[in-house]
């Protein structure tokens, strides 16, 4: 069954299901940082974009494969071969956006992930209605299953790895793989055999009318991954508001705001060293902004556990769960005391008095950060040493080094 098909459509199909997952996969991993009810919205989207890349790639190579003259679709099982992925990935991308995602829990959503794909393709399969039956290669189902979980299990693991932006264009290669090679391979084990039948019975559309709908999803579907590649614009920091810029437009790191009121809680007024242009720094920061549903909100750094970059935002981890602060990773590493926190990887920042763990892991290590819901945090090669020397555990060593040997003078 898979010879014959155009080979255009095919690449179509691929393509429109990478993007989709993108996008799907871009929304699911602002899930975890983001309040209230626009995490509902954010899940929401990102279930609908992940089930239109599948049934939009689906339903591109059913029209390019060669399917008999007098196909038509039944609009019943194709309609719901969509609610069914919809549902499925939508529960699948839950597990693994609330809450701390364990081993078990990524397997769980993976095998859902590849059941929504697996079950929105064989119900829509047989939504074909025509002078046929279908039969289909039970080895080759097992293998289009096994592709599908395979993959998205692939993909969610390179989602949740955190380093940096690559790892979403990673994920959604690894999502259109997962769909397409589940299709394609499912429909080399599926064979249509002539039937004196018309088909079932049941509301149909032509592979016209199918064609049109396909080309409308396909245009959502990259509006939608357009869209998502527009850069949201940064917040203003405080710093650099109206409030406190001299008349020169500099930076006045001593002028206080009216009223007296700080709203980062800056540290007590001290001496500051100029630097770069003559201008002072700004004063170390003991509060950190936050979004809430009802507005802005500040934390205490005492209480801040670690900091993970977000895109052009940041996720403040207060020991229970993760909160969104407008500043962006640099802007918290320049803002907060640098004898309490270290940045310790390229998308991460540890408060390390809240350290009770670490370990080597690959060529760099991982920390554990204490707190109601403890939690780990990937240190960069390069930042090993300094934080072992941070920690106290280059401090023995180093006390051996300077004590005399046995039968030398102190």
């Amino acid at each position: 069954m898979f010879e014959g098909h155009n080979p255009y459509l095919v690449a179509l199909s691929v393509v429109i299901a990478i993007l989709g997952g993108y996008t799907g996969f871009g929304l699911a991993a602002r899930v975890r940082g983001a309040p209230g009810a626009s995490r509902r919205f954010l899940l929401a989207g990102a279930a609908f974009f992940l089930a239109v890349g599948i049934w939009t790639m689906h339903f591109i190579g059913v029209l390019a494969a060669p399917l008999p003259a007098g196909t038509t679709y039944l609009v019943l099982p194709t309609i719901v071969s969509f609610l069914i992925c919809a549902l499925v990935v939508g529960v699948s991308l839950f597990f693994v956006s609330i809450g701390e995602p364990s081993g078990s829990r990524v397997i769980a959503s993976a095998l859902l992930l590849g059941t929504g794909i697996v079950s929105m393709h064989y119900v829509g399969i047989h939504g074909l209605a025509g002078p046929f039956h279908i039969h289909h290669d039970q080895m080759m189902m097992l293998v289009s299953v096994l592709i599908a979980v395979g993959t998205a299990y692939g993909g969610l693991r390179i989602l949740l790895a955190r380093q940096g932006g690559m790892r979403l264009a990673l994920s959604a290669v690894a999502f259109g793989f997962a769909v397409s090679g589940m299709h394609y391979t499912a429909m080399y084990g599926m064979h249509m055999m002539p039937s004196a039948g018309e088909g079932m019975d049941g509301l149909t559309a032509s592979p016209q009318i199918l064609a049109l709908i396909v080309s409308l999803l396909s245009f959502l579907v990259v509006a939608g991954f357009l869209l998502f590649l527009v850069p949201e614009s940064q917040q203003r920091s405080t710093a650099t508001s109206p409030g406190w810029l001299g008349e020169s437009g500099a930076v006045d790191a001593t002028r206080e705001l009216p009223g007296g009121d700080d709203p980062l809680g800056s540290r007590a007024k001290r001496p500051l060293p100029l630097h770069g242009l003559g201008q002072p720094p700004l004063p170390l920061a003991t509060r950190l902004p936050v979004e809430g549903v009802d507005g802005t909100h500040f934390v205490e750094d005492d209480e801040i556990r670690s900091i993970r970059a977000d895109a052009h935002y940041t996720l403040l981890h207060d020991g229970t769960r993760e909160r969104m602060s407008p500043w962006s990773i640099s802007e918290a590493e320049s803002q907060l005391d640098p004898s309490r926190f270290m940045r310790v990887h390229r998308s991460h920042i540890i408060s390390v008095a809240h350290v009770v763990l670490m370990r080597k892991e690959g060529d760099g290590a991982v920390v554990e950060l204490d707190g109601a819901a403890p939690h780990l945090v990937p240190v960069s090669r390069a930042r090993v040493a300094e934080l072992r020397a941070r920690l106290g555990l280059l401090k023995r060593h180093a006390r051996g080094a300077a004590l005399p040997k046995e039968g030398q003078s102190a």
